[in-house]
């Protein structure tokens, strides 16, 4: 494998046209071809975290870099466990950017997957394996954005840095934690682009981009139930178990209040404006929280499109219960944990104090998680009137034809960290199929995939802000 991509990678230092432009190009055919071969390379290597091994990726990394003479450096809590960052020089002119992906991936199910989920393999225009959406893209489009640069020799007015970050996937101890920590001047940057955002493809076309600008907070949170303890053939009034019950349904009821931000406003506004008229009259309700229209609207984005449900609100998923040790003893506790993602300027202490009212019983406790997510509690917005949210929208329409939409991320990204240090970060990522999901084809899903050609048009799109947010004119 490694000798096919290495007589790939001298095909294309070989070949530069400037197909009209006053700027070298990549052969772009053998640019894609390189491409998918490092894409399928990563996809094959498993750094599933737990327990993550991500050494695999960074290695293969800096052995594709060091063949072009790009020298990159280790940064390594635990030896297993490494970040890379590689950087090609600029002129200074203008602060660096930053390039992040990482480069561990989420465990898997093998049973559930029609392909191996580390075959990488490609059929009927897709490919499929762990990480093909999370989080390999970006890996791959910073390996040969920098490759290309170096290459083709191009005049930087910033320095243009790569990190390839451990841990991402539920702890970022080992990654950005790390980094940021005890080596933020190795990564420091005006801009930094990232996993978060992507292009959402209805019915097989592009329908609209959206750019992460800010996210949510994840906190997990405990609930545990305490009764007493007997035999199971006498059932007790405080059997832990049924007041664990009770209270996990009772919180899978309820709903946070809807709360805007500069963010979601933003982002309804534009998506209504996109919307068939039934869809955006759901849309522009949201925008009036309280009114009976907007309590509607909340119903049927929660039935239909609940990624936008989650966006509008601090959200609560029951994902673990633990209870007993065998059939016939009524155990004395009961424990949930709640996969809790709070909005940016959320009272943790208030939401804490609002679950325990909804819970309503003195024999269940509610606390954070002792495995807390290490994400900041402020990091910050990216603004939406800076250089690179313009390019990025320039590019986007360029690329897929479509708007840009600032988005709060529902999830969690380590842009948290990096943002926390005043720089400006903006989460991008492939195009991919709303239907998809429906189909149990997704990031963190039983199974993922992604469309061979949606890879090298974001790779593409990714080198074309690269170079108009860093070529020296």
């Amino acid at each position: 494998m490694q000798c096919r991509i290495f007589a790939v990678l001298l095909a294309i230092g070989a070949s530069v046209s400037l197909s009209g432009q006053s700027v070298p190009q990549p052969d772009w055919t053998k640019f894609e071809t390189e491409t998918m071969a490092h894409f399928q390379a990563l996809v094959r290597l498993d750094t599933s975290n737990p327990p993550g091994h991500e050494k695999l990726v960074t290695d293969y990394l800096a052995q594709a870099l060091e063949r072009e003479g790009i020298p990159s450096q280790l940064y390594a809590l635990e030896p297993d466990r490494p970040n890379l960052v590689a950087r090609i020089k600029g002129n200074g002119r203008k602060q660096p950017i930053l390039l992040m992906g990482h480069t561990d991936v989420v465990s898997v199910d093998p049973t559930k997957w029609t392909h191996p989920p580390f075959s990488a393999a490609r059929a009927d225009g897709y490919v499929y394996g762990r990480g093909s959406l999370d989080d390999r893209p970006h890996l791959v489009a910073a390996l040969m954005t920098l490759l290309t640069l170096k290459r083709l020799n191009v005049p930087l007015d910033r320095d243009v840095i790569f990190l390839a970050e451990s841990g991402e996937e539920g702890s970022s101890r080992v990654g950005a934690d790390y980094m940021v920590a005890q080596h933020v001047d190795a990564i420091r940057a005006e801009y930094c682009l990232a996993e978060g955002g992507g292009v959402t493809r209805i019915g097989g076309r592009p329908a609209y981009a959206s750019i992460q600008t800010i996210e949510k907070r994840p906190r997990p949170i405990e609930l545990t139930a305490r009764g007493t303890s007997g035999h199971a053939s006498r059932p007790l009034p405080d059997n832990a178990v049924v007041h664990l019950a009770a209270a996990v349904a009772a919180l899978g009821r309820w709903r946070a209040p809807i709360r805007l931000n500069e963010t979601t406003t933003e982002h309804f506004k534009r998506l209504a404006e996109l919307s068939p008229a039934s869809e955006a009259e759901h849309l522009r309700a949201i925008l009036r929280p309280g009114s009976p229209q907007a309590a509607a609207a909340d119903d049927y984005l929660v039935s239909n499109q609940p990624a936008l449900a989650a966006m509008i609100r601090a959200t609560i998923s029951p994902t673990m219960i633990t209870a007993g040790y065998r059939v016939n003893v009524i155990p004395s506790d009961a424990k949930a944990t709640l996969d809790v993602r709070m909005l940016p300027d959320e009272d943790p202490d208030a939401f804490l104090a609002t679950l325990r009212r909804v819970i309503n019983d003195p024999l269940v406790t509610v606390a954070v998680s002792s495995v807390t997510d290490g994400r900041p509690a402020s990091p910050g917005t990216a603004r939406i009137d800076t250089e690179a949210f313009r390019t990025l929208e320039a590019e986007v329409k360029k690329h897929y034809g479509v708007v840009t939409l600032p988005m709060m991320g529902v999830g969690a990204t380590d842009m948290a960290q990096v943002r926390a240090k005043g720089m400006q970060c903006y989460g991008t990522g492939p195009a991919s199929d709303r239907e998809d999901t429906s189909k149990g084809f997704g990031a963190h899903s039983d199974q993922e995939r992604i469309l061979e050609s949606e890879v090298h048009r974001f790779v593409r799109f990714q080198w074309d802000v690269v170079n108009d947010l860093s070529r020296t004119p």
